[in-house]
């Protein structure tokens, strides 16, 4: 009996400790988020100060103080990142484990800790992703307090750091996707979906800033394309829309991401984007669909010649190399859109002959196409019998 009584108090005393323990943890957790606050302001201050005291040397060609400060740059940018994650692990965390913090910060956390899983298995996106995270939760942070000054200030590292993480992140993907190609690994689908969305990340949130800082008008060749992509980043987009947004994306990587994107993945991506039209022109049963693919699909291969292939160096065969270079010769020597488009057709039956089976349908289509424009003549079928069975000539 006095056992039970025992079990009982302490019971009740575990649950009276419980509520008053949380209690004083709610009353805390403000004092905490307050001292995190003002460690990641001075944190921030710091490597702010010290990374325009950088590029007054670089300005000025002082060597030694550009070493100088660039170790100092490079100590206070991991201070003030470490000054983030210690405010989620002290301050976010626990509101979240109390049921007090606000949707923001519940999806910060859970984003926080789906970056951390990547830790063991994949180290260097893990690296990247979490600084690109700690990043952008103070750039949100500070755009939300309205805190205007300290964000004009703060940009020029931001954007400097962002443009290291995504090379990063991309020369990772890139060199993944080669050796997936080299040891014919088939399903490269996550690979090229992540290319993909990082640099629509890339351009939806990083370049934006970088245009409205720039003050020696880098981005003029590129702010059609830009305008071009934005027509695409609102609202639902069907498959046909969806492609040709990546197509913009891989034409905007051309010139931002020259090296971190590496010609060779992104030729992959080219090649992926042009399957998937391919495949969007059989699959779409309502003609004017059809069409709309149809003339994306001229742009892409347009994209695809003008910007990678005129570029490349290295081929793996001769001919090939040949080959394209009789094709280029005459396309940029025309101006006529039909000639171009014929040009193009052509160019579309020589590369689907390898897989000619794959490629039926749609080379039918080219075909007639061809004949639309006066390039081909229909020959109509011709059947005849044989001891050995019966064939028809197309």
């Amino acid at each position: 009996m006095p056992e039970e009584r025992s079990l009982r108090v302490l019971s009740n005393n575990t649950t009276f400790f419980s509520k008053v323990s949380n209690t004083i943890t709610k009353l805390l957790t403000p004092t905490k988020i307050g001292i995190n606050g003002m460690m990641i302001n001075i944190k921030r201050n710091s490597a702010m100060k010290i990374f325009e005291n950088l590029k007054n040397a670089e300005n000025a060609n002082d060597v030694s103080k550009v070493e100088q400060y660039k170790n100092r740059y490079e100590e206070s940018y991991t201070l003030y990142l470490e000054s983030i994650d210690k405010h989620i692990m002290d301050s976010i965390y626990k509101k979240v484990k109390n049921n007090t913090a606000s949707v923001f910060e519940k999806e910060a956390l859970s984003n926080y800790y789906t970056i951390v899983h990547l830790k063991e298995n994949e180290y260097l996106e893990y690296k990247y992703r979490k600084q690109k995270f700690l990043l952008d939760l103070d750039y949100e942070s500070l755009k939300a307090g309205k805190k205007d000054k300290v964000l004009n200030r703060f940009e020029p590292i931001f954007v400097e750091k962002q443009d290291s993480i995504y090379k990063g992140l991309l020369k990772n993907y890139s060199i993944k996707l080669a050796d997936g190609i080299r040891a014919k690994v088939v399903n490269q689908v996550d690979l090229y979906k992540k290319i993909f969305e990082t640099l629509e990340d890339y351009i939806k949130n990083i370049l934006p800033i970088k245009i409205k800082i720039d003050g020696e008008n880098k981005y003029s060749k590129i702010l059609e394309e830009y305008e071009e992509y934005e027509k695409f980043s609102i609202g639902k987009l069907d498959e046909k829309d969806f492609l040709e947004k990546n197509m913009i994306l891989l034409g905007l990587s051309r010139v931002l991401f020259t090296h971190s994107l590496p010609l060779v993945a992104a030729e992959q991506c080219y090649k992926k984007l042009l399957k998937d039209t391919r495949n969007l022109i059989v699959s779409s049963k309502v003609q004017e669909k059809k069409e709309k693919v149809y003339k994306m699909l001229l742009n892409l291969i347009e994209d695809y010649n003008v910007k990678l292939l005129s570029t490349k160096v290295y081929w793996d065969k001769p001919t090939e190399r040949e080959d394209y270079v009789k094709f280029w010769n005459a396309y940029s020597k025309t101006n006529s859109s039909k000639e171009k488009e014929i040009l193009s057709l052509k160019r579309e039956l020589y590369d689907t002959a390898d897989e000619y089976e794959k490629y039926s349908e749609v080379r039918k289509f080219y075909k007639n196409k061809l004949v639309e424009l006066g390039a081909m003549r229909k020959i109509n079928k011709l059947s005849c019998k044989s001891p050995i069975g019966h064939f028809t000539k197309l």
